[in-house]
């Protein structure tokens, strides 16, 4: 078990597999982002070693993530791996959906349990529009392929962003009536050289729950309004799945949080909206023991933040998105 200064049992890990991606999303990064250089990012034994390190200490659920994990290099064999490491309870990924149409079989066969797919719109042009390179058609078809392929419940994430999607969240809401899936709607937020952007395009849960009511009545509060995760979850009367909402910005659920993340170039972060981090990538590389590097990241963990600052306009500036592992 790893507690926090604050008693928090910290358990999940979000591990980025790489900080490059097939797209270039407006609320994440530049369309001219410059990614590291590859020898700067763990490689396929230094992840492994952290993992084995990080579920020797108590740590049971793992989240891949990147910028995009599934362009990572033999990334089917890595989830293999993963899944066989003693202590891993639970193995997801949150990925674009954009290779899923042929990755979601061999990534289920090899361990992977299921996915959380990035879907902002169901208007292809706007799709488009948010993510600069991407093709609603191939996410859909990664949406089915995943659901065939077992790797469920499906949940998809939409980040809100005012003037490109936010009239947009009834009709992802529509999907949940027909489908046994988790529409996701999340706060944007900001990091790094879009932060300036993301704190005026915000959209906020209550304006995102208002917009859903006005076109399906009155959602239902399940489980008492207790957070599944990240979020507070609702249902559409009759809807066959349903809805969550994100509020990391208006209401921040830090109390509640139980999460690290390991960036691509080996880097514990303790807080999304903190700039606070723990090199762990340079002293495996430099012969430190796995013992010195378990006591690395127990005092990592022992300070982790309480919680973000934005309502002091504390913005983490070191990192956009896809360099953390969202």
């Amino acid at each position: 078990m790893s507690l926090d200064r604050f008693g928090r049992n910290i358990h999940y890990l979000r591990v980025s597999l790489t900080d490059k991606c097939n797209l270039r999303c407006v609320y994440c990064m530049a369309e001219d982002m410059v990614f590291r250089p590859n020898d700067e990012l763990m490689q396929d034994d230094e992840l492994l070693t952290l993992m084995r390190l990080f579920a020797e200490l108590g740590f049971d659920k793992y989240r891949l993530t990147g910028g995009e994990p599934t362009i990572r290099q033999n990334v089917v064999e890595l989830v293999r791996e993963m899944a066989h490491i003693p202590g891993v309870r639970s193995l997801s990924m949150t990925t674009n959906g954009v290779l899923l149409t042929k990755l979601a079989r061999p990534l289920a066969e090899a361990g992977l349990e299921r996915v959380n797919i990035s879907l902002d719109t169901l208007d292809p042009q706007k799709f488009k529009r948010i993510t600069r390179w991407g093709s609603l058609a191939d996410v859909w078809n990664g949406i089915l392929a995943s659901e065939e392929a077992g790797l469920t419940p499906i949940k998809l994430n939409a980040v809100v962003v005012r003037g490109f999607n936010d009239d947009d969240v009834a009709g992802l809401a529509r999907l949940t009536l027909d489908h046994p899936w988790q529409v996701r709607y999340i706060e944007m937020m900001p990091f790094g050289d879009v932060a300036d952007f993301a704190q005026k395009q915000v959209v906020t849960e209550a304006e995102i729950r208002e917009r859903i009511e006005r076109e399906f009545g009155p959602l239902e509060l399940l489980d008492n309004g207790k957070l599944d995760g990240e979020a507070r979850l609702y249902r559409i009367p009759g809807a066959l799945g349903t809805l969550g909402l994100i509020s990391s910005v208006t209401q921040p659920f830090c109390a509640s949080c139980t999460r690290a993340r390991l960036t691509a170039d080996g880097v514990l972060r303790l807080c999304l909206l903190r700039d606070k981090e723990v090199n762990l990538l340079q002293p495996l590389r430099q012969g430190a023991t796995l013992d010195d590097l378990k006591q690395i990241i127990r005092d990592g963990i022992w300070n982790k933040p309480w919680g973000h600052g934005l309502a002091a306009e504390v913005i983490p500036l070191s990192r956009v998105m896809s360099q953390i592992g969202g």
